[in-house]
């Protein structure tokens, strides 16, 4: 099936899944994508902030929901999509969880959670996405990272582990996929605005100097900024571009 006789009609526009879609940076990307007349389903566990995100972003948005966790949903939520869509030439592989807790209080369900919906569900969503992308011998694919990819952070031992293997998943895929038409690239956000960060900040200032200190813009990013980032990396602007790990952040990671 092609864009053409897609049962919705789609025509020409491109069409993009972002995991994760229905706040935060996922949010962002997806308002990006749709401003820019990309057909865009945003995926998730919660339904019901799904349909929100739907509502503000538009016709150009859909909402499917799915547990990128569970790894034995991922090939009927693919499947699903190309269904409906015929095609798809974007992923943004943007869902994520976290946990802060002590090295030794880590269990190893703890340990495995994170792994499971940060790397494990990367790895089975892009194998399915590049199944179709292969067939029309062009995609690209884009992952987020972190800082705690870039250096050490307390008390996020899984977290900068999944991290760290997204940056070399991100590699070993667009050394392998590149010569088949499929970019894929990684964005390291630094420390991005949101209402839950810019609280966490608030009430920990020796935190909060540190973060500004080592930042040499001095400023926290917005959302917006990871979304004009995805939406370079998946444009043709970005068509020599694959297998880079890009931070967004105000030069943190180079900062002193």
């Amino acid at each position: 099936m092609n864009a053409g006789n897609s049962p919705l009609g789609i025509g020409d526009k491109k069409v993009a899944i972002v995991t994760g879609g229905g706040s935060g940076l996922g949010f962002a990307i997806a308002e990006r994508f749709t401003h820019n007349g990309i057909l865009t389903i945003i995926a998730g566990r919660d339904k019901e902030k799904l349909e929100n995100a739907k509502t503000q972003l538009g016709e150009l948005c859909h909402a499917i929901p799915c547990d990128v966790s569970k790894l034995a949903s991922i090939p009927g939520f693919v499947a699903d999509v190309i269904n409906q869509f015929g095609h798809i030439d974007i992923l943004v592989n943007n869902a994520g969880i976290n946990m802060k807790k002590e090295f030794t209080e880590v269990t190893d369900e703890d340990f495995q959670r994170i792994i499971t919906t940060n790397l494990s569900a990367v790895f089975a969503m892009s194998r399915e996405v590049v199944k179709e992308m292969l067939k029309k011998g062009s995609g690209s694919i884009i992952n987020i990272s972190s800082m705690a990819a870039q250096y050490g952070l307390p008390k996020v031992i899984a977290y900068s582990a999944s991290k760290t293997a997204i940056d070399g998943l991100t590699r070993a895929m667009a050394v392998e996929l590149s010569p088949k038409g499929i970019r894929v690239n990684a964005i390291a956000p630094g420390f991005i605005y949101s209402e839950m960060t810019a609280k966490a900040l608030d009430s920990d200032p020796e935190r909060k100097a540190k973060v500004f200190s080592r930042t040499p813009m001095g400023i926290m990013g917005q959302p917006v900024d990871i979304g004009e980032a995805a939406y370079f990396l998946a444009s043709d602007a970005a068509k020599y571009i694959t297998g880079v790990v890009l931070p967004v952040d105000g030069g943190n990671s180079i900062g002193f």
